[in-house]
């Protein structure tokens, strides 16, 4: 499908935005970034350990965390410099360990294995452009907001695939093609945050999270449904506002579309239909996906044989195995899936196809695992150090001082990820580094991890659509240029604007509401922390 003239190159933006890709043009790889903040770190570590920098706090339980000094009762950090012969020591002997230990790199590699099947045999874009395409004409937009923001399971395929043929869709029934893509961006792009099921985000994301969360408490384990309740909200809400924008403010200002589908239109969305063999491969991954579903709920309900449920613990406890057990589960859903929508369509013939879709996985994401090993090293160096629970406690401490209450708190985190995310687009890589600092700090605040993750979700997602420096913004545009030569890089960012604006004041009051109310953010997790060394409770 060819949705671009790749002659043509975007105009630059003038004024605020312009400044605004400017400067975040002039910021490197993120992976250099990191090597920056570890340098930093180094020096700013030498810097704590000679002035005595520490912190300490009452700490109920029986064991220290790591690093940590308990002594009547009082736990305390002192500051390590990194250039200690311990520290350098740990940094050279310890590094093939540091990087295979990172918890996020084990888990995103071993989702890989499933979805790269999945994505690669066709599955997610047969999906994608099953649902799509009967939309009725009254609930295209509708349609498009659902879908959007479930296909963010297809990864590369919710912009590859889906934008562009949105915009197909709505020049088929007489609306403008870019009202069509301005709505499928809004969704997959600004409506990062929604989603009806977990998927590889919550993974990645939970990972980094629990790193940071076990500086306070060794125990704590991620729940990858942890935000379930959340992200499901957020479709909610955020389906009639792309409906509303769309229908009343975006499409009012665009020029009256010629209503007709020409022959070349015609053609383009025959090449975009489900064939045959593609509509019996989604039958079979339909069986083999209810195969695997049904296989877990009997590892946990089966009497007499329940490996996924702990026995030996009451409450919500007993259930720790099952959501440990979701990583793997969701591996085995895209691969069995996957294959059997391979083998349906046509697509995987023996099995050494299989292992070659699996192989093509892990290649796509080796840029992921590069930086994942400077990343998992800042993360290390920052423990290494004691100042990541040096600036928690410190925190902390001045945050219960001035006595704000939790939603403030969390719309904080909220708008300084909303800021990052106009210059840094990777969501891994600034949770990365903003995790280690804010998770423990809010942890002694008494806000639970899946909170503060939720709260930095949210506002790591609606200015997607807002920067130029997002990695698929040039992508879209070019879409755009599809059917609008004279479109710019301000043209899109006026046309995603008011998407932007309603999704943020949305996604404010989304969190502010949630935090008030204390509503459960997903199965067995809540708004508010109770554990080891918390200044304070719910």
């Amino acid at each position: 499908m060819d949705n671009a003239d790749p002659k043509s190159a975007p105009a630059p933006a003038k004024g605020f935005l312009g400044a605004v890709e400017r400067l975040g043009n002039m910021l490197p790889d993120p992976v250099i970034i990191f090597v920056w903040l570890i340098a930093a770190l180094m020096v700013l570590s030498a810097v704590g350990a000679a002035a005595g920098w520490q912190a300490s706090l009452a700490y109920p339980g029986d064991e220290a965390p790591q690093f940590g000094v308990l002594v009547d009762g009082r736990l305390s950090f002192h500051a390590h410099s990194l250039f200690s012969e311990e520290n350098m020591a740990r940094l050279l002997t310890e590094m093939p360990r540091t990087l295979s230990s990172f918890a996020p790199l084990g888990q995103v590699l071993v989702i890989m294995l499933g979805a790269a099947i999945a994505e690669r045999t066709g599955l997610l874009s047969a999906l994608i452009r099953s649902s799509l395409r009967n939309a009725p004409r009254a609930l295209l937009t509708p349609t498009v907001a659902l879908i959007g923001m479930v296909s963010h399971h297809a990864s590369d395929a919710a912009y590859v695939v889906f934008i562009p043929l949105a915009g197909l869709l709505y020049a088929a029934v007489g609306r403008h093609p870019m009202v069509g893509i301005a709505a499928a961006f809004a969704a997959v792009s600004g409506g990062f945050v929604g989603n009806i099921t977990p998927g590889q985000t919550d993974i990645l994301l939970f990972g980094f999270t629990q790193e940071a969360a076990r500086i306070i408490d060794p125990a704590w384990v991620m729940n990858p449904l942890g935000n379930w309740w959340f992200i499901l909200a957020a479709v909610f809400v955020f389906t009639p506002i792309i409906w509303f924008v769309t229908d009343r403010i975006v499409e009012p200002r665009m020029a009256a579309w010629g209503g007709d589908a020409d022959e070349d239109l015609k053609a383009e969305l025959a090449r975009a239909a489900v064939t045959d063999a593609e509509r019996r491969g989604l039958r079979w991954a339909g069986f083999a996906a209810l195969a695997v579903v049904a296989a877990f709920a009997a590892l946990a309900l089966w009497p007499g044989y329940t490996p996924l449920i702990d026995e030996s613990k009451t409450g919500p406890a007993q259930l720790q195995p099952f959501y440990s057990a979701l990583i793997a589960g969701f591996m085995l859903l895209f691969m069995a899936s996957g294959i059997a929508f391979g083998r349906g369509a046509g697509v995987i013939r023996t099995a050494s196809d299989v292992v070659e879709q699996m192989v093509g996985g892990v290649r796509a994401i080796a840029p992921y695992v590069v930086f994942v090993f400077f990343a998992a090293h800042f993360v290390a160096m920052f423990n290494w150090s004691r100042l990541g629970p040096i600036a928690a406690i410190n925190g902390a401490e001045a945050l219960k001082a001035l006595a704000l209450p939790a939603p403030l708190l969390l719309v904080s985190v909220q708008a300084f990820s909303s800021v990052l995310d106009l210059f840094i687009g990777s969501a891994s890589a600034k949770w990365s580094a903003m995790a280690p600092v804010v998770v423990p700090m809010f942890m002694l605040l008494g806000i639970s991890p899946e909170m503060t993750t939720a709260a930095y979700r949210m506002g790591d997602s609606y200015t997607n659509i807002m920067t130029p420096l997002m990695s698929y913004f040039p992508l879209v545009l070019a879409f755009c240029r599809r059917w609008d030569k004279s479109v710019g890089v301000g043209s899109l960012l006026a046309l995603m604007l008011p998407y932007a604006l309603c999704f943020m004041a949305a996604g404010i009051s989304m969190t502010l509401v949630w935090a008030a109310l204390d509503l459960p953010l997903g199965p067995h997790a809540g708004v508010h922390y109770v554990g080891p060394g918390a200044l304070t409770g719910p």
